[in-house]
């Protein structure tokens, strides 16, 4: 294989590092739970992922490894829309990795920080989530929620063409979604459905063009409550697809990945609240096998 090949798949290999971050945190109980009309949130976020780096073994790089940090801060607000709740959210990142690996035989490193891409996402309640002010919330009867959400990625975060690996990705995605919460008592069991799409890059490395497959994911979570705002779930998400090309020539990087992992949720005061998760892959194909634990802090506050 000739070196510029080689380096062109790499580089389509090592843009999925910060993807994999990105899909460790679709790992997200309770995104379709219920809450009142009026309600904002102020979330800070601090993530760090570690792990290996898994491609096509024909190429000339060996024990690619990875450490990731990422502090996100992000807003959310819920509104009535035709007597159902709904909600948009914002989530600025910033990320820092350091990668090291033997390329043909020589170690390197590489160190990245800045700015990552904006996270957007409109959810609403279509089934099982009327509009209620926090009284009438407090007195409702929990039941089934159906939802549906749109995320969006916009190509905000740090890029250069010249570079093998760059924090923002410099193309928009986009994921329709729909998704089950069910309670059981104390327990709950939820589950979600939804697709990544993609826009090209058109000034990949090398100024080539790179596309993207469309990625379906598929969220499973089982917990438990002990008081509101005091929960512990099981995740679990599988990705199937995604699979990239350079010029219209395909990688073989096709994605099979599931991932599992554990969040808890805790109150700190009645405005304040902590969450735990810890998350690793159990299967992993292509991308990053990373192990991730995350710690978020939460203010809320009502507009009534």
């Amino acid at each position: 294989m000739r070196k510029t090949d080689w380096v062109r798949r790499l580089s389509g290999f090592l843009f999925a590092l910060w993807s994999s971050v990105v899909t460790a945190q679709e790992l997200e109980p309770r995104s379709y739970s219920a809450v009142p009309v009026g309600t904002n949130f102020v979330v800070a976020t601090y993530a760090r992922s570690t792990g290996d780096i898994l491609f096509d073994p024909s190429l000339p790089v060996t024990d690619l490894h990875a450490g990731i940090n990422t502090y996100s801060l992000g807003y959310s607000h819920s509104f009535g829309l035709f007597d159902h709740v709904a909600s948009i959210a914002l989530l600025a990142p910033y990320a820092n990795a350091n990668v090291t690996g033997n390329v043909e035989g020589a170690p390197g490193h590489v160190y990245r920080s800045g700015a990552g891409d904006v996270h957007f996402r409109f959810a609403v309640d279509l089934l099982g989530g009327p509009a209620l002010d926090p009284i009438e919330f407090a007195r409702r009867t929990p039941g089934t929620i159906v939802g549906a959400s749109l995320s969006v990625i916009a190509p905000t975060g740090q890029y250069l063409p010249s570079r093998l690996i760059n924090v923002g990705a410099n193309r928009w995605s986009f994921k329709p979604e729909i998704g089950v919460s069910h309670p059981i008592g104390d327990w709950f069991v939820e589950g979600a459905a939804g697709v990544w799409f993609f826009t090209d890059n058109p000034d990949y490395f090398g100024h080539h063009n790179r596309s993207q497959d469309p990625l379906p994911v598929f969220q499973w979570h089982v917990g438990y409550n002990w008081r509101p705002g005091l929960w512990l779930a099981a995740d679990a998400t599988y990705f199937l697809g995604g699979q990239t090309s350079i010029n219209g020539v395909p990688d073989r990087d096709l994605q099979r990945n599931i991932r599992y992992g554990l969040t808890l949720s805790f109150p700190l005061s009645a405005q304040w609240s902590g969450k735990l998760a810890w998350s690793r892959g159990l299967t992993t194909t292509i991308g990053g096998d990373f192990q991730t634990i995350t710690v978020a802090l939460q203010y809320r506050w009502f507009n009534h």
